[in-house]
């Protein structure tokens, strides 16, 4: 088994990122995840203290276009894959974050990007039996 985290709570990913202002994932990003998304999309991805750290000047709008041009990679490589993840793009990741923020749009976002993570982990781990 390739990918040993192929069953992320996303939801709940998310939802202590949305309380923690982002800091959450500063340092639970640099933990594996980054290593697997880089080999899953087959090039070096900014690291996420990066991305967090160009966002702070802009009010995060650099840091959810950052996210939201990784899952929008994440759903093409879903396809190749024959995976669903047709909820996981850049509009999805970026509008729920816009307009869902008052309630649980963050959440739902981060939820359905680590679906669909976890499906292309676990269909990369059948693979590679």
């Amino acid at each position: 088994m390739k990918y040993k985290h192929a069953n992320r709570p996303g939801f709940v990913l998310g939802f202590i990122d949305f309380f923690t202002a982002g800091l959450f994932f500063v340092f639970y990003m640099p933990r594996g995840l980054q290593d697997e998304l880089e080999e899953i999309l087959g090039h070096k991805v900014r690291p996420y203290w990066q991305a967090y750290l160009l966002g702070i000047p802009n009010f995060f709008i650099y840091t959810l276009v950052w996210m939201a041009r990784i899952a929008e990679e994440l759903r093409y490589k879903a396809i190749e894959l024959g995976v669903d993840g047709k909820l996981t793009s850049f509009r999805h990741m970026f509008w729920w974050n816009v307009l869902g923020c008052l309630i649980f749009g963050p959440m739902i976002a981060t939820e359905r990007f680590f679906g669909t993570l976890n499906r292309v982990e676990r269909k990369l781990n059948e693979q590679s039996r």
